[in-house]
């Protein structure tokens, strides 16, 4: 079954400017009309780190769940942030940024891969007390931009950890926008057959000129659960590399119903979001072309 999340957290980290915390709230209650099967809509990170975010809570209280199956998942990037997140029964998902690159891991969370494994195994155990699901980001799943080390074999081998602990939902993630069909393709055949208990899913930050060939790689390898944004912003304000927009939603929808697949979503609710982005981002901000 397909599945489409998606990602206003990602596209307001990056923002420098403020964006009102009743401006959130209604743009996510507008996007949570649509029928995504998950809306990623906040952070409980340090707001030194990503100032965009200090509202979360706030904004969870806003939302309006009253008449939908859309299902909330808020990113923590360790177990403080997990222990305040679980205090929020309107939360389904704990998303946690993991990582086979340990430069990114610095960067992005000041750990390395041993100390975020162990970290991992103690927000699983967190999540399955609180009635949460854990879903593990593993970013650079597509190559390296820090020069680390990389391969399918290197993807394969930490989804294998994962699998151990009991991980069942793992998103292969492209921070830096560094894949292409050929590495796409490679790690997602590397893994989705030999772990059929793992929904794996696809958060790709992609080019103009490379997003159909990227959807497509994941899709012929097997991937049905896929990260988007409908204004194609987003990227990690911490990884020291020029950020890259993500997968437009409309991009994905696109591909689908060139390829005949249903989508499920509401498309007169999906327009009314996408005029409402004019209310919700900063005048000035450049939203990225198709």
């Amino acid at each position: 079954m397909l599945k489409i999340i998606e990602t206003p957290r990602d596209a307001m980290q990056g923002i420098k400017e403020f964006i009102p915390t009743k401006k959130k709230i209604a743009y996510i209650n507008a996007l949570l009309k649509v029928g995504f099967d998950t809306i990623d809509f906040g952070s409980f990170v340090s707001p030194k780190a990503i100032p965009q975010l200090r509202d979360t809570a706030q904004v969870v209280e806003g939302l309006d769940l009253s008449d939908t199956k859309t299902k909330l998942l808020a990113i923590i990037p360790n177990l403080k942030g997990a222990q305040i997140a679980e205090s929020f029964d309107q939360i389904n998902y704990l998303g946690y940024p993991f990582s086979i690159s340990n430069t990114f891991l610095q960067l992005n969370i000041n750990s390395d891969i041993g100390k975020s494994f162990d970290e991992t195994e103690k927000i699983l155990n967190l999540s399955h007390k609180s009635g949460k699901e854990l879903v593990v980001y593993v970013s650079m799943a597509f190559g390296n931009p820090y020069g680390d080390l990389w391969s399918p074999e290197i993807v394969y081998e930490w989804t294998r950890r994962l699998h151990q602990i009991g991980v069942k939902i793992i998103a292969l993630s492209d921070t830096t926008g560094v894949g292409n069909p050929d590495t796409i393709g490679d790690s997602f055949r590397a893994v989705i057959n030999e772990f059929p208990e793992i929904e794996f899913g696809a958060h790709l930050h992609t080019h103009p000129e490379n997003c159909t060939e990227n959807i497509k790689a994941a899709f012929d390898s097997g991937c049905r659960r896929f990260d988007t944004v409908i204004n194609g912003l987003g990227g990690c304000p911490m990884s020291k590399q020029k950020m890259i927009g993500n997968l437009k939603t409309r991009n994905l929808l696109q591909f689908l119903k060139e390829h005949n697949i249903d989508h499920g979503l509401n498309l007169r609710a999906f327009h009314n979001a996408r005029a409402l982005e004019a209310f919700t981002f900063p005048s000035g901000l450049s939203i990225p072309k198709s």
